[in-house]
């Protein structure tokens, strides 16, 4: 671990979400800044969600603030605040990051799903052409559903409680990927991925996120998850031989693009300029 020194010229980054203990991106990031000779800090914002609306202008105006991280459940609230959107943001309506620009403008992204993907590629696994089953349209859902359909799989099949969330994602990626079949709510047939996005698998005492069907040691699984034991659904990839990726995995692979996309040296982001 590195030494940081914390001075009144010390930047500062914050990650906002509710709850927000869970976080393992403030002693993560604030090393790497470190590391990397950037002189700032990422600290944990608690932003409960009925005070939403007047805790989070007020941070933003913050003069020594340079960036925000954004987790459950505010990555759709918080498009509203970014001046500009990457490729991902945009199609989906979800950022986790915003960065401050010179002129005091805020740029943001998602790289949720961009992480997602990359867990999986360092794992060896082969996502073209894959059929999906993912549980979860919401912010994380959406980006790794987007990140999917860039990578070439051959179909997603969306299941979400709200069933209105599941069809409007499914619409934009059918927009978006004309060549993924897309679908709601139902299993794909012959599935050999499966993702949870949802929140299934954060408490003691839940069980699968829903009907996956029989495991092969073919099929790909991935939980965003974080937790210092398997999920129900890890738990049950370990025990089929499925190579799979959790919550700690997609964190680790996003964290370098997210060093460079809040880097000072870093370009701003344009609509069609993405940091990957």
């Amino acid at each position: 671990m590195t030494t940081v020194k914390v001075t009144g010229a010390t930047r500062l980054y914050a990650i906002i979400g509710d709850p927000i203990a869970q976080v393992r991106s403030p002693e993560v990031f604030t090393d790497r800044f470190a590391a990397a000779g950037i002189g700032a800090v990422l600290i944990p914002a608690h932003v409960p969600v009925d005070r939403f609306d007047t805790v989070v202008p007020g941070l933003m105006q913050l003069g020594n603030l340079d960036g925000l991280l954004v987790t459950i459940p505010f990555k759709a609230r918080m498009v509203s605040f970014a001046s500009r959107l990457g490729p991902a943001a945009k199609c989906i309506g979800a950022v986790n990051a915003l960065r401050r620009e010179a002129d005091g403008s805020w740029t943001g992204d998602m790289f949720d799903g961009a992480g997602f993907v990359r867990a999986m590629e360092r794992k060896g696994a082969l996502i073209h052409g894959r059929r999906v089953l993912l549980f979860g349209a919401g912010g994380a859902g959406s980006a790794i559903a987007y990140e999917l359909a860039k990578a070439g799989v051959a179909a997603i099949a969306i299941a979400d409680p709200d069933v209105g969330r599941a069809d409007a994602l499914t619409q934009t990626l059918r927009d978006a990927f004309p060549s993924c079949d897309v679908a709601g709510s139902s299993n794909p047939m012959g599935a050999d991925m499966i993702v949870n996005a949802s929140p299934v698998g954060m408490r003691m005492g839940d069980e699968l996120p829903g009907d996956i069907g029989p495991l092969r040691a073919d099929t790909l699984v991935g939980d965003v998850i974080v937790s210092d034991s398997p999920t129900p659904l890890i738990q049950h990839a370990l025990r089929t031989g499925c190579t799979h990726v959790t919550g700690r995995d997609m964190h680790s692979g996003q964290v370098e693009a997210l060093i460079g996309f809040f880097a000072p040296a870093s370009a701003p982001l344009t609509t069609t300029q993405r940091v990957s």
